[in-house]
């Protein structure tokens, strides 16, 4: 992992928390070497109580964007 990658991540899962991130299809391609598929994931982490938040579709696209950023 760069740099980038592991600070998204970071953010990602003191957000969803480590027992959602485990069971996570995001974690399981990590650990397949799909990067591409694990950064498609993060915008699937968009709701808190059932609902859609603004704040999270924009959390979730900044770490999205760190993650495929270039270090």
């Amino acid at each position: 992992l760069s740099q980038n990658q592991f600070d998204s991540l970071v953010s990602l899962v003191y957000n969803i928390g480590a027992g959602a991130f485990e069971r996570s299809t995001l974690l399981r391609l990590l650990n397949q070497g799909d990067y591409t598929g694990a950064a498609n994931q993060f915008c699937l982490w968009n709701k808190a109580g059932g609902k859609i938040l603004p704040g999270l579709i924009k959390r979730r696209c900044e770490e999205t964007l760190l993650f495929l950023k270039e270090n």
